[in-house]
């Protein structure tokens, strides 16, 4: 079962926009706008800080604490 997170940001023109994290084959992958820059306020660089730490818990197959 794969996991998947969505942090929501904005891009550079203030648009609401989103980033996924994601594992795919052992390895984590962040998606980004297309095209774009995600500009994160503090709350948001938080939640990508733990979606990034839960997929690479994921990825590692390591149980959660």
């Amino acid at each position: 079962m794969s996991k998947e997170w969505q942090i929501a940001c904005r891009d550079i023109a203030s648009r609401r926009r989103d980033m996924t994290v994601f594992v795919s084959q052992g390895h984590v992958v962040v998606t980004v706008p297309p095209g774009e820059a995600a500009v994160l306020t503090p709350l948001e660089v938080g939640r990508l800080r733990a979606a990034l730490r839960d997929a690479v818990v994921n990825a590692s197959g390591t149980p959660e604490n």
